[in-house]
Protein backbone atom coordinates (compact mmCIF):
# COMPACT_ATOMS: atom_id res chain seq x y z
CA UNK A 1 0.00 0.00 0.00
CA UNK A 2 1.48 2.88 -1.00
CA UNK A 3 1.45 6.44 1.61
CA UNK A 4 1.92 9.76 0.95
CA UNK A 5 5.72 9.81 2.87
CA UNK A 6 6.79 6.43 0.84
CA UNK A 7 5.55 8.44 -2.32
CA UNK A 8 7.71 11.48 -1.49
CA UNK A 9 10.79 9.75 -0.82
CA UNK A 10 10.26 7.68 -4.27
CA UNK A 11 9.94 10.82 -5.75
CA UNK A 12 12.94 12.19 -4.40
CA UNK A 13 15.05 8.64 -4.63
CA UNK A 14 14.12 8.99 -8.21
CA UNK A 15 16.12 12.31 -8.57
CA UNK A 16 19.12 11.27 -6.94
CA UNK A 17 22.24 10.94 -10.16
CA UNK A 18 25.94 10.67 -9.20
CA UNK A 19 27.89 14.11 -8.99
CA UNK A 20 31.21 14.17 -9.70
CA UNK A 21 33.64 16.02 -6.83
CA UNK A 22 34.71 19.01 -9.30
CA UNK A 23 30.77 20.11 -9.34
CA UNK A 24 31.04 19.93 -4.91
CA UNK A 25 31.61 22.44 -3.04
CA UNK A 26 30.99 23.63 1.33
CA UNK A 27 29.08 22.74 2.99
CA UNK A 28 29.65 19.44 2.89
CA UNK A 29 28.04 16.90 5.20
CA UNK A 30 27.92 17.96 9.13
CA UNK A 31 29.47 15.23 11.68
CA UNK A 32 25.66 14.59 12.49
CA UNK A 33 24.93 14.12 8.60
CA UNK A 34 27.63 11.85 8.45
CA UNK A 35 26.28 9.65 11.65
CA UNK A 36 22.69 9.71 9.76
CA UNK A 37 24.18 8.36 6.37
CA UNK A 38 25.72 5.71 8.73
CA UNK A 39 22.68 4.77 10.55
CA UNK A 40 21.21 4.19 6.92
CA UNK A 41 23.78 2.15 5.49
CA UNK A 42 23.58 0.02 8.73
CA UNK A 43 19.58 -0.67 7.16
CA UNK A 44 21.43 -2.49 4.50
CA UNK A 45 20.03 -6.58 3.87
CA UNK A 46 23.06 -7.91 5.84
CA UNK A 47 22.21 -11.76 7.20
CA UNK A 48 23.43 -12.51 10.10
CA UNK A 49 24.31 -9.12 10.72
CA UNK A 50 27.96 -9.31 9.95
CA UNK A 51 28.38 -5.60 9.13
CA UNK A 52 31.44 -6.34 5.97
CA UNK A 53 32.07 -2.94 5.67
CA UNK A 54 32.98 0.43 7.66
CA UNK A 55 34.08 4.27 6.62
CA UNK A 56 36.56 6.15 6.89
CA UNK A 57 35.76 9.92 7.10
CA UNK A 58 37.88 12.50 5.51
CA UNK A 59 38.08 16.42 5.47
CA UNK A 60 40.45 18.82 5.67
CA UNK A 61 43.60 17.62 6.85
CA UNK A 62 41.97 14.42 6.41
CA UNK A 63 41.56 15.10 2.50
CA UNK A 64 45.40 17.12 2.20
CA UNK A 65 46.67 13.15 3.61
CA UNK A 66 44.91 11.54 0.51
CA UNK A 67 45.80 13.96 -1.70
CA UNK A 68 49.81 12.98 -0.61
CA UNK A 69 48.46 9.45 -1.59
CA UNK A 70 47.30 10.34 -4.85
CA UNK A 71 50.51 12.42 -5.95
CA UNK A 72 52.64 9.09 -4.44
CA UNK A 73 50.40 7.14 -6.75
CA UNK A 74 50.70 9.52 -9.58
CA UNK A 75 54.15 9.55 -8.88
CA UNK A 76 55.08 5.69 -8.75
CA UNK A 77 53.05 5.23 -12.38
CA UNK A 78 55.55 7.74 -13.77
CA UNK A 79 52.66 10.00 -14.78
CA UNK A 80 54.44 13.82 -16.10
CA UNK A 81 53.98 17.22 -13.12
CA UNK A 82 51.18 18.41 -14.56
CA UNK A 83 48.94 14.87 -14.10
CA UNK A 84 51.06 14.57 -10.63
CA UNK A 85 49.35 18.00 -9.74
CA UNK A 86 46.31 16.95 -11.10
CA UNK A 87 45.80 13.90 -9.07
CA UNK A 88 46.61 15.70 -6.13
CA UNK A 89 43.86 18.02 -6.61
CA UNK A 90 41.34 15.28 -7.36
CA UNK A 91 41.48 14.28 -3.41
CA UNK A 92 40.82 17.73 -2.43
CA UNK A 93 37.83 18.82 -4.89
CA UNK A 94 35.09 17.57 -2.75
CA UNK A 95 34.24 18.96 1.05
CA UNK A 96 34.19 15.15 1.74
CA UNK A 97 35.34 12.02 1.07
CA UNK A 98 33.99 8.96 2.63
CA UNK A 99 36.33 5.57 2.35
CA UNK A 100 34.06 2.26 1.76
CA UNK A 101 35.85 -0.47 3.73
CA UNK A 102 34.98 -4.25 2.62
CA UNK A 103 35.74 -6.84 5.33
CA UNK A 104 34.62 -9.73 3.67
CA UNK A 105 35.33 -13.02 5.64
CA UNK A 106 35.39 -15.96 2.58
CA UNK A 107 35.70 -18.76 5.38
CA UNK A 108 32.27 -18.03 6.81
CA UNK A 109 30.24 -20.92 6.88
CA UNK A 110 26.31 -19.24 6.75
CA UNK A 111 26.61 -16.17 4.68
CA UNK A 112 29.31 -16.45 1.22
CA UNK A 113 30.91 -13.94 0.20
CA UNK A 114 28.81 -12.70 -2.60
CA UNK A 115 26.26 -12.17 0.08
CA UNK A 116 28.53 -10.13 2.14
CA UNK A 117 29.50 -8.65 -1.03
CA UNK A 118 26.08 -7.39 -1.87
CA UNK A 119 25.50 -5.78 1.70
CA UNK A 120 28.62 -3.82 0.95
CA UNK A 121 26.92 -2.77 -2.40
CA UNK A 122 23.39 -2.27 -0.54
CA UNK A 123 25.40 -0.10 2.17
CA UNK A 124 26.80 2.30 -0.35
CA UNK A 125 23.74 2.71 -2.09
CA UNK A 126 21.72 3.87 1.58
CA UNK A 127 24.83 5.89 2.05
CA UNK A 128 24.28 8.02 -1.47
CA UNK A 129 20.02 8.27 -0.99
CA UNK A 130 20.74 9.36 2.84
CA UNK A 131 22.94 12.42 1.47
CA UNK A 132 20.51 13.30 -0.93
CA UNK A 133 17.99 12.89 0.96
CA UNK A 134 19.42 15.15 3.15
CA UNK A 135 20.12 17.75 0.19
CA UNK A 136 23.77 16.82 -0.24
CA UNK A 137 25.37 15.43 -3.87
CA UNK A 138 27.34 12.61 -4.05
CA UNK A 139 29.36 9.99 -6.46
CA UNK A 140 31.00 6.17 -5.94
CA UNK A 141 34.60 7.06 -7.49
CA UNK A 142 37.51 3.63 -7.50
CA UNK A 143 39.54 2.92 -9.88
CA UNK A 144 43.31 1.89 -9.88
CA UNK A 145 43.76 4.16 -7.03
CA UNK A 146 41.71 1.67 -4.87
CA UNK A 147 43.72 -1.20 -5.61
CA UNK A 148 47.17 0.45 -5.32
CA UNK A 149 48.41 -1.03 -2.02
CA UNK A 150 49.64 2.19 -0.65
CA UNK A 151 46.45 3.37 -0.81
CA UNK A 152 44.56 0.70 0.36
CA UNK A 153 47.46 -0.01 3.12
CA UNK A 154 46.47 3.56 4.56
CA UNK A 155 43.12 2.88 4.95
CA UNK A 156 43.08 -1.00 5.35
CA UNK A 157 43.80 -3.31 8.27
CA UNK A 158 44.28 -7.48 7.95
CA UNK A 159 41.36 -9.10 5.92
CA UNK A 160 40.33 -5.67 4.68
CA UNK A 161 39.53 -4.30 1.41
CA UNK A 162 39.27 -0.62 -0.29
CA UNK A 163 36.61 -0.68 -2.62
CA UNK A 164 36.76 3.52 -3.38
CA UNK A 165 35.07 6.74 -1.44
CA UNK A 166 32.02 8.50 -1.06
CA UNK A 167 33.10 12.09 -2.36
CA UNK A 168 29.89 14.69 -1.17
CA UNK A 169 29.18 18.07 -0.77
CA UNK A 170 26.79 20.95 -2.21
CA UNK A 171 26.15 20.94 -5.62
CA UNK A 172 27.66 23.56 -7.30
CA UNK A 173 24.65 23.78 -9.60
CA UNK A 174 21.82 22.17 -11.24
CA UNK A 175 22.54 18.59 -10.93
CA UNK A 176 22.33 16.74 -15.00
CA UNK A 177 20.94 13.85 -15.75
CA UNK A 178 23.07 10.85 -17.66
CA UNK A 179 20.32 9.93 -19.37
CA UNK A 180 17.20 8.09 -19.14
CA UNK A 181 16.72 4.78 -18.50
CA UNK A 182 14.29 2.15 -19.60
CA UNK A 183 13.20 -0.38 -17.00
CA UNK A 184 11.89 -2.52 -19.56
CA UNK A 185 15.54 -3.63 -20.12
CA UNK A 186 16.21 -4.43 -17.25
CA UNK A 187 12.58 -6.01 -16.20
CA UNK A 188 11.59 -9.92 -17.30
CA UNK A 189 9.10 -12.09 -16.44
CA UNK A 190 10.16 -15.93 -14.98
Amino acid sequence: MRTAAGETALGLLLTRYSVSAKHLTEPGPSDDDIWTMALAALRAPDRSKLVPFRFAVARGEGLQRLAALFEGYARRKGKPAEEVQRDRERATQAPVAIAVIARIDPANPEVPAHEQWACVGGAISNALTALHFMGYAAKVVSGARAADPAIEGAYCGENEQLVGWIVAGTPKGPVKPRGEFDPAAILKQF
